[in-house]
């Protein structure tokens, strides 16, 4: 089953800067464009994205302006913030 593509309408957020969380905030953009800033880049960088990508190609997300500002947070958490952005980002009818 094929997921619709959906756009992120308004600038959004979720997250907090305390320790073992993370920050994401989300707004439009006419490219996918993420941004991770992390005081665990080196050795988990490349996990944290991979989790932000998976979350983004489930939710039907290409096109986005993404920062992370991770202070340790573990994978549930940063799935949970990146879906809790980009519902945030949806224009309510």
């Amino acid at each position: 089953m094929e997921r619709k593509e959906r756009v992120i309408s308004k600038a959004a957020k979720a997250g907090s800067l305390e320790s073992n969380d993370l920050m994401i905030m989300i707004e439009p953009s006419d490219k996918l464009d993420i941004t991770l800033n992390s005081v665990v880049k080196e050795q988990y960088g490349d996990k944290i994205l991979k989790a932000i990508n998976e979350v983004l190609d489930e939710e039907g997300v290409t096109k986005a302006n993404i920062v992370i500002e991770d202070k340790g947070a573990l994978d549930f958490t940063i799935r949970a913030r990146m879906r809790t952005a980009i519902e945030r980002s949806q224009n309510e009818l």
